[in-house]
């Protein structure tokens, strides 16, 4: 809404923010990415997905590569399917660091440099007295190394970890995507489609795995209304999406009918339903599962929320999938989880807080002079 009288030609956007921010807090974020769209370009408010290829192309053989792991990531299996593309998949060695695994680690990464392999360390904060010598290792790095060598390492942020390792380091995040549509795209993006088109059954399958990532990216994006979304916030990963895909494939060729029973049971009591220790977001996860895993999503057009905005669409190829998810809003209303309006208030101030703490935080400090 504009503002009253002559504030609405005489602010400009950035002072029309302050305005915002004195009377409706919860809206200051979805002003700042207008803000940040208009003035600098949409690509700074999407976020690219996840490419390990990109990050590879930026390495060396003196240049490691470092996935800092957060909580749910699990980007070893990115990893095994990256080397897989690299014909790699026989001529890499993984170690998880821990107590007595430095002269494993050690002749790992000596072993590979001369044979051309890639050595992966996982777990690198496991392992801080080992850290000393990781530092050494790599700065003894050269070009005699065989060219194809490269250093993989995963840890979670740790003050142990090198600083010169990270600094002359390609270094990786990978998170599950804030945003509905993010998550969606993110997956997609991934995934093998030859598996799929080879299945007996392409159309149902399609349809069934679209619903699939619809449910992953639902009850990962829960999480941002804090006690509202899930009782106790489950750390859901790629993993989970990835069994339930091929337990899909498998059940869906070998029944007649497609097997809602079957399909509702192992992803919303085994596959995500292993991690959920709440009984009422037990109750939450089967009943959101069975929205999207029902007769229903074999009609064109099914709603997947209230307002349907977001829908079935008629089984394609990946890129009319594709095209269909870059459609899909930014910012999802709480309908589309089945929630109130109201309950994106208390997540918006909070979110607002965080973002104004960390603009704050990196603004410069001017050193305090006498007098």
């Amino acid at each position: 809404m504009p503002l009253p009288g002559e504030w609405e030609t005489k602010l400009d956007y950035f002072q029309k923010m302050i305005a915002l921010k004195s009377i409706r807090p919860d809206k200051v974020p979805l002003a700042v990415q207008h803000f940040v769209s208009e003035k600098m370009g949409k690509q700074f408010i999407e976020p690219p997905t996840f490419s390990i290829a990109k990050s590879f192309k930026d390495a060396s053989v003196t240049v490691p590569l470092i996935f800092v792991l957060s909580a749910g990531s699990d980007p070893v299996a990115d990893f095994m399917r990256f080397a897989e593309e690299m014909s790699m998949a026989k001529k890499f060695d993984a170690i998880s660091l821990g107590r007595g695994q430095d002269k494993k680690a050690e002749n790992c990464i000596n072993e590979n440099a001369g044979r051309g392999g890639w050595a992966l360390l996982m777990n690198c904060h496991l392992a801080s007295s080992f850290m000393p010598k990781l530092e050494r290792i790599v700065e003894n790095l050269d070009d005699s190394s065989h060219r194809d060598f490269r250093l993989w390492m995963t840890s979670m942020p740790s003050k142990a970890f090198p600083v010169s390792v990270l600094q002359n380091s390609v270094k990786m995040t990978l998170e599950p995507p804030s945003g509905l549509k993010q998550n969606v795209l993110g997956t997609y993006e991934a995934l093998d489609w030859k598996i799929i088109e080879d299945s007996t059954k392409p159309d149902i399958v399609k349809r069934l795995l679209f619903s699939f990532c619809f449910f992953h990216a639902i009850v990962q994006d829960r999480r941002k209304f804090g006690p509202i979304g899930w009782n106790i916030p489950y750390a859901f990963t790629n993993e989970d999406l990835m069994v339930s895909r091929k337990q899909l494939k498998i059940f869906v060729e070998d029944y007649e009918e497609v097997p809602y029973k079957v399909l509702n049971y192992v992803g919303a009591e085994v596959n995500y339903g292993g991690r959920v220790t709440d009984d009422k977001d037990g109750r939450l996860i089967r009943t959101i599962l069975e929205t999207y895993i029902c007769p229903g999503v074999m009609t064109d057009g099914f709603a997947l929320s209230a307002s349907g905005t977001y829908y079935v669409i008629p089984p394609g190829d990946k890129e009319e999938y594709l095209d269909y998810i870059k459609t899909l809003p930014l910012n999802p209303a709480p309908e589309a989880f089945g929630l109130h309006a109201n309950a994106e208030i208390t997540t918006s101030r909070i979110e607002t807080v965080l973002l104004l703490g960390d603009v704050l935080a990196m603004q410069p400090r001017a050193g305090g002079g006498s007098g």
